[in-house]
């Protein structure tokens, strides 16, 4: 079961969020704010994005966060 929901974040607050590892922009997609670098899926839980790396889902092609932040030079 997952505890992400489909709560749509108001587009203002979109435009200023970013990724915290890429800084890209975010794109919401149901449950799930996505990084346009990058590809990290941030959770929308009880209507709130939760922006931590540690909580965001990989990219399908990404093995561990550390490989990703070694992509975007951050170790």
């Amino acid at each position: 079961m997952s505890d992400t929901n489909s709560s749509t974040i108001d587009p203002q607050l979109l435009e200023i969020l970013r990724c915290p590892l890429t800084h890209s922009k975010l794109r919401q997609e149901g449950g799930w704010l996505i990084a346009e670098e990058g590809g990290l899926r941030y959770p929308i839980r009880d209507g709130f994005p939760v922006m931590l790396m540690e909580e965001a889902q990989l990219p399908p092609d990404v093995k561990s966060l550390d490989e990703l932040k070694k992509q975007f030079g951050k170790s």
